[in-house]
């Protein structure tokens, strides 16, 4: 299985290319009413509901540098928020690492790795929502997959750092289906900027690791 820099370096380079015709409005496609096979429609995690909007839930993500806070958008994402708050319910992110820190595409990636860098079992894959409309533009988090396997998001995301246009949905090919918004940032990005600035290293499978380790102590529910 690719690693997930190798995943988000591969999409740049088959769409760089692509990107002055890939980085306009599109329309959002229906959802569709189940998972595809293979996948798991999302709708666990009742012990992480939201506990306001119930279309823009805020959830904290405490890292050792500092809290962030993300409002997720359910309206134009919610297979991807419930599964992101089944994830936060069962405590899948509880002392795990923003393990990636890259600049093309300036992302900071997360929620896969415990602190020794192991890689944490996952849910079955879920539906990607990418062509939801939303950009991925710095500021909002969005999931990671595989670049060539459209639906293989699970529990692993990364927030963007700046714009990354070469992200976005822009046809249904594995390559361009592109990685799914499913939230931003409204405090904390100070924090993102902080991470965005570590010294990275290779360390075994994984490349542009943090020399000092950045925690994500826990996720939880605000509101």
């Amino acid at each position: 299985m690719k690693t997930i820099a190798e995943t988000a370096l591969a999409v740049v380079a088959l769409t760089v290319g692509l990107m002055s015709s890939g980085c306009g409005s599109h329309e959002s496609k229906p959802l569709p009413t189940t998972s595809m096979a293979g996948s798991k429609d999302a709708t666990e995690g009742d012990n992480a509901k939201p506990k306001g909007d119930p279309a823009h839930p805020l959830v904290q993500i405490h890292t050792s540098l500092g809290e962030i806070t993300v409002k997720l958008d359910a309206e134009h994402a919610p297979i991807t928020v419930t599964n992101f708050l089944s994830y936060v319910s069962s405590g899948q992110y509880d002392n795990t690492l923003f393990h990636q820190i890259l600049t093309k595409p300036a992302v900071v990636i997360g929620g896969g790795f415990d602190g020794f860098f192991k890689e944490k079992p996952s849910e079955l894959p879920i539906r990607n929502e990418a062509h939801n409309g939303l950009k991925n533009a710095r500021g909002t988090i969005a999931m990671a997959r595989q670049p060539d396997a459209i639906d293989s998001s699970t529990c692993q995301f990364f927030i963007n750092c700046g714009d990354n246009p070469q992200l976005n949905y822009r046809s249904d090919t594995a390559e361009a289906y592109g990685y799914c918004v499913f939230g931003e940032v409204t405090s904390g990005m100070e924090v993102v900027e902080t991470m965005a600035k570590s010294a990275v290293h290779d360390q075994g499978s994984l490349t542009s690791t943090p020399v000092e380790p950045i925690a994500i102590r826990w996720i939880h529910v605000v509101q």
